[in-house]
């Protein structure tokens, strides 16, 4: 079943008219569960996200999500409505990843019925933009089921390049500690100011060797994010820290990295999250070949930005992909256009059919 242009346009619109901010998708999820049932579809819901299966064999995920961040300041037309002027469809979510959404629903509509010797999946997840828990949630229920991942496509804007690479998240709280004490007397005491020493430590990061760089993703990278130090405006801190988010290539092992960290500081340094690896699908991948089939202009990339991709289990090849530009993501007035959310249909449906037709797409391939 194909999705007329019309249809795929309202569905878009649709989608980008029911407020879905993280940890909200009731309302989007039950349109979506109802929209596909009355097209044949059954889906599985667990919490706030969907799930729909066709066919038999090495099962082959679409997944992308349903929820979007907070409206950021600045928006000129109203976040939570389908504003369409032209060939633009604005409102919060067009973009990231509605389009997605929509794209992938025509997609799995299209080619569900003919999956030759795989099963397609239909993954429509909550929470991506926080706690990651839809994504995590389907990953264990495909597993207890035992179907066998042969690959998946994240469903994100980028133009309808390919990402082959994704850096992962490894984020540390370093914590330094001085002596509290009146502002006024610290210096005649000799307290330990631990903001300063917060401050040293952070100094001595910068050119820390994090690795060596990597050929689609560039190097690791080290930045102080959160800080916290004091309580009142006259007394020295006796405790100061700060997160760090390194983004990280394939590599250094976060072992290697943590110790690297600890080595150059004074302070204290804990492990907050290591949970998102950094993903590279091999250029030989059946996967990476089918998407390419489709879409033979596709520009290769890494990618800094997370996804869900990064709870893929290791070995199994993906590719982030999809209509819309990322740098329009978590902007004010967000928007797509109509025919980037047609291409990115067509793209997906071309690339399920290349990759049911290819030689063995069951083998999981290292990256």
């Amino acid at each position: 079943m194909k999705l007329a242009r019309e249809e795929l346009l309202a569905l878009h619109a649709a989608l980008v008219a029911i407020p879905s901010v993280s940890g909200d998708e009731a309302a989007i999820c039950a349109f979506l569960a109802a929209f596909l049932a009355a097209r044949g579809v059954a889906c599985e819901r667990h919490g706030d996200s969907l799930l729909a299966l066709a066919g038999e064999g090495p099962l082959l995920l679409l997944d992308s999500h349903l929820d979007t961040v907070p409206p950021a300041p600045g928006w000129q037309r109203p976040p939570f409505a389908a504003t369409r002027e032209g060939d633009r469809l604005y409102g919060l979510g067009a973009n990231d990843a509605k389009a997605a959404v929509a794209a992938l629903v025509a997609a799995f509509l299209e080619t569900a019925g003919a999956t030759g010797g795989i099963t397609l999946g239909l993954a429509l997840v909550a929470e991506e933009e926080t706690t990651n828990r839809g994504t995590q949630a389907i990953l264990e229920r495909l597993a207890a089921r035992g179907l066998a991942l042969a690959g998946a496509v994240f469903g994100e804007p980028t133009g309808l390049d390919l990402a082959v690479a994704q850096k992962g998240l490894l984020l540390l709280e370093l914590t330094a500690h001085g002596t509290a004490a009146h502002a006024a007397h610290a210096r005649a005491l000799g307290a330990e100011n631990a903001a300063r020493r917060l401050a040293h430590d952070l100094v001595a990061l910068d050119g820390l060797d994090l690795g060596p760089p990597h050929p689609e993703l560039g190097s690791t990278t080290l930045e102080p994010t959160l800080l916290r130090a004091g309580e009142a405006r006259n007394a020295v801190p006796a405790e100061a820290s700060a997160l760090l988010d390194l983004r990280v290539v394939p590599g250094l092992a976060t072992g290697e990295l943590v110790a690297r960290v600890r080595g150059a500081v004074g302070g204290q340094v804990r492990v907050v999250s290591d949970r998102f690896a950094p993903r590279q699908t091999p250029s030989g991948s059946a996967l990476l070949a089918a998407a390419r089939q489709a879409r033979p202009a596709a520009r290769t990339y890494g990618s800094a930005t997370l996804s869900d991709w990064a709870l893929l289990p290791p070995g199994v090849p993906g590719i982030k992909a999809g209509p819309g530009r990322s740098e329009r993501s978590h902007t004010a007035d967000e928007y797509v256009r109509d025919e980037e959310l047609v291409a990115g249909a067509d793209f997906y449906a071309a690339l399920v059919r290349a990759f049911a037709a290819a030689p063995g797409p069951a083998g999981k391939e290292e990256g």
